[in-house]
């Protein structure tokens, strides 16, 4: 345990910062299995509201930092191949 007050703070907003990368980063997988589901059910309009949402919640996580722009990049080209029929 940090014996000096600003490493403590810091040990603070640092647990407050990780707990809010990873409730960006889940929020995340949980719209991409939801655009999953919709994909396997093949409902065009879910479909659309899915990936709609999961593109959203992928640019807000890269845009705050808790996801590297890369991994969000490659994520939204996954998504994009579920959305369309395959042939």
């Amino acid at each position: 345990m940090a014996n000096i007050e600003s490493q403590r703070k810091r040990n603070k907003r640092t647990e407050r910062e990780r707990l809010e990368n990873r409730r960006m980063t889940s929020r995340v997988r949980t719209f991409f299995r939801r655009l999953e589901v919709a994909s396997a059910e093949g409902d065009a309009a879910a479909i659309a509201t899915e990936h709609r949402e999961l593109v959203s919640a992928i640019d807000r996580a890269v845009g705050r930092g808790a996801m590297h722009k890369n991994t969000g990049a490659r994520r939204k080209a996954r998504a994009a191949r579920l959305t369309t029929p395959s042939a």
